[in-house]
């Protein structure tokens, strides 16, 4: 048994409510964590590292991650996504459907998990709710679990009828599995390209008001009252829509919520240059709504940070009124996290890693998010304090369209564990 004590760093494990300086053994060939104490003796069978001054962590949870393999792998694939993973600490990452074919049959989904066997990261596949995510025909759900879906959604574009998601919600629900929502009302989008507001009039681009999100974010709360299905809202983004998941979950309605690092650290006016790097769906918003994301993240109404991820080639990305929308984020969603509400004074370090590992495993019902023995040896290490300047040239996924380019940033990844394995060492790069 190869045993690996890390000692030294400052623990964080928020599954235990654990902070301290201590020491985390595990077996590298198991894969499973030993032991977490203020101090332990390594033995003669004991690799032992010193990792004072960093910070270790469960290896972060990342619910919503476009690696669009299979079928668009010029804009990433599962080695290359999951090496951005690894680079940002991030351990578990689950896979969104709209990819070519869609995750939409059992076959695509146990071909994308054979080939995730020896990424760098764990892949969670999310089963499409409908087939060719046209919101026509309901997949099979109970045969896309059996495969290896870990949840549902027709993310990148919402189930089109209320009568359709609540079906799509019973059978969720039946088959034990939570329903990741894309709330959107298409007919109210109308071409817009930003947030409809000042900057959108000023610059002359056709804007998405914020009621696209809320009204489908209505919907959705109403039917998971209605059907009693765990159901998370992804990328929120207004401030209508928190309040709206505030006010449902005091009424017991299992509803969850997640925002985006880029919601946090940016607003509309990064759009008066149009560089289509900063336009994704939901669009960046106004000043207003990012202060309500804050507020939620720290009351527990949003209870997971996520990153979105979604690549896109530089010639996609060139034209900015014809670009597809999104921008990439696994390797700087920690950093930038880090800069814009840890160093910021608005959370604690603690409440950061909840809201990136414990959180969002408990939301999806993964094994993850903790450092306690017998759990996955997942572990990200990092200096918190670190200052770097993103540059896009340096990151490991296939695309470069990450919105925090050329932003200097405050806290690093040092190393990243998985399953026992060092798949990321910043001191080989």
């Amino acid at each position: 048994m190869a045993k690996r004590l890390l000692k030294g760093a400052r623990v964080i494990d928020p599954s235990v409510g654990f902070d301290a300086i201590a020491d985390l053994l595990y077996d590298e060939d198991r894969g499973v964590i030993l032991a977490l104490e203020r101090e332990i003796a390594p033995t003669e069978d004991t690799v032992v590292t010193d990792v004072s001054g960093l910070v270790a962590a469960p290896g972060l949870v990342d619910l919503h991650v476009h690696l669009r393999d299979p079928g668009q792998t010029h804009k990433e694939d599962v080695f290359s996504g999951c090496a951005a993973a690894a680079a940002g600490g991030v351990t578990s990452v689950f896979a969104m459907p709209n990819t070519t074919p869609a995750l939409d049959s059992p076959e695509v989904i146990e071909a994308l998990l054979e080939k995730a066997k020896t990424a760098t990261a764990r892949v969670y596949p999310v089963g499409a709710v409908t087939k060719g995510l046209k919101g026509e025909e309901m997949t099979d759900f109970a045969s896309l679990k059996a495969a290896g879906a870990a949840a549902f959604s027709d993310d990148g574009r919402p189930v089109l009828t209320a009568d359709f998601t609540q079906k799509a919600l019973e059978n969720a629900k039946a088959v034990g599995l939570t329903y990741m929502a894309h709330c959107e009302e298409l007919t109210l989008v109308r071409g817009g390209l930003m947030n409809e507001g000042d900057v959108s009039r000023e610059i002359g681009v056709p804007g998405v008001t914020r009621a696209a999100e809320e009204v489908g974010t209505a919907r959705e709360i109403a039917l998971a009252a209605q059907t009693g299905c765990p159901v998370h809202i992804c990328h929120v983004s207004t401030r209508g829509a928190v309040n709206m998941i505030r006010a449902a979950q005091k009424d017991g309605v299992k509803v969850t919520g997640e925002t985006a690092p880029h919601y946090i650290a940016l607003t509309d006016e990064a759009l008066r240059a149009k560089d289509a790097d900063y336009r994704m769906s939901p669009p960046l918003r106004t000043a207003d709504d990012q202060a309500a994301l804050i507020e939620a993240l720290q009351d527990g109404t949003l209870s997971s940070i996520a990153t979105d991820h979604a690549p896109h080639s530089p010639e996609e990305k060139a034209d900015f009124s014809k670009a597809p929308n999104g921008s990439i984020g696994m390797e700087t969603s920690l950093a930038a996290s880090l800069t814009y509400l840890v160093h910021s004074g608005k959370l604690t370090l603690p409440a950061l890693i909840a809201l990136m590992s414990t959180n969002p495993a408990k939301i999806a019902g993964i094994p993850a998010g903790t450092l306690q023995a017998g759990a996955a040896a997942d572990v990200v290490l990092f200096d918190p304090d670190e200052e770097w300047t993103v540059d896009v040239e340096r990151l490991h996924g296939r695309s470069k369209n990450c919105p925090f380019k050329g932003m200097t940033l405050k806290g690093r990844v040092k190393m990243t564990i998985c399953g026992g394995r060092v798949v990321y060492d910043a001191a080989e790069r």
